[in-house]
């Protein structure tokens, strides 16, 4: 078997079918999907049993509980393929989307491969870069680990299944692909990219780049997880810089952004106070870090000034811009 295919399935009854059909008619042949129905209360699972029946490339796994993470984890101890692939059920592949990521993957013995990324917005689409070159560098490993949009999804990617032995997804939690992501980056050793944008990532009003959750919170948590795995695991001098930057970036970057969408500023401020303690206890002098003084374009220059001189003023204008919009 060269490539599983593990789709976690939650309530997935309304876009379910395109998801299949997507996985059904790709060019590619020798590969396998494993349905994991995690926790579902709506027609799901006779949906899943339905197309079980009619391909017998396709397993089904019934688990009680709503946890992604323990739904792709399942799917792990059950793959038989060469190489993994992870699929939301509310998203849809290209039709080539295997052929195209398999051939790259096995083209050089890359560790990984990632595609460019077509985001399905209710009224509009937009095509994304991975952010991934082809490259051996560990400098630009590093670089695709802080800066590239892929570091932070895994359903964009094919991985070679050798390399994820030992590693599984933190359950209960939100965020859990920048958590996986950020462990297997020190592992890699050969990334490579497929420039087309040939998976859709679907966008709904109830996702959460939409609306606001406590399990927000799940991702400074993540954070915190990761200096203790990049300590314990002697990774912290290594990668010192990419994980400073990478803490700040999430903090006053993406976990801002999505506090906006609680609505509440008084809450808001709070959620600012939380995260400026956090960063100036974990890197007091994160000013210094090199990413943040030698910026490699325009945009790192506003990202660095933004994030130097974070303060109240600039979470207000975040709160404002960000407060009703999808991102």
């Amino acid at each position: 078997m060269k490539i599983s295919v593990i789709v976690p399935c939650h309530n997935a009854e309304k876009y379910i079918n395109r998801s299949f059909d997507s996985l059904i008619n790709q060019t590619f042949s020798d590969f396998e999907i494993i349905a994991v129905n995690n926790g579902s209360n709506d027609k799901t699972q006779d949906i899943l049993e339905e197309y079980a029946k009619k391909y017998d490339f396709i397993s089904v796994i019934n688990e009680k509980v709503g946890d992604v993470s323990l739904a792709r984890n399942i799917g792990l101890d059950h793959a038989k393929g060469d190489y993994i692939v992870f699929m939301d059920a509310d998203d849809y592949m290209s039709s080539t989307f295997l052929e195209k990521l398999y051939e790259k993957v096995t083209s050089d013995n890359f560790d990984f491969v990632a595609c460019d990324v077509n985001i399905v917005y209710p009224k509009k689409e937009v095509i994304i870069s991975s952010g991934i070159n082809d490259t051996t560098s560990l400098e630009e490993i590093k670089r695709a680990m802080i800066f590239s949009y892929s570091s932070g999804v895994v359903w964009n990617k094919i991985y070679k299944r050798e390399l994820l032995n030992d590693l599984r997804f933190k359950e209960n939690v939100w965020y859990e692909d920048v958590h996986f992501n950020f462990r297997l980056f020190p592992k890699v050793k050969h990334i490579g990219s497929v420039n087309e944008p040939l998976i859709n990532y679907v966008q709904n009003t109830g996702s959460i780049t939409y609306t606001y959750n406590e399990k927000l919170y799940d991702l400074l948590d993540n954070f915190n997880d990761l200096i203790d795995y990049y300590n314990k695991n002697n990774l912290d001098k290594e990668y010192y810089q990419e994980l400073e930057y990478s803490y700040v970036r999430y903090c006053y970057n993406t976990f801002i952004k999505r506090l906006a969408k609680c609505g509440d500023f008084s809450k808001f401020m709070s959620g600012v106070k939380d995260v400026k303690k956090l960063v100036k206890t974990n890197f007091p002098k994160y000013r210094k870090n090199k990413y943040i003084i030698k910026p490699r374009n325009l945009t790192s220059v506003f990202n660095s000034i933004y994030f130097i001189f974070f303060n109240r003023v600039f979470a207000t204008i975040i709160y404002i811009i960000n407060i009703g919009k999808m991102n």
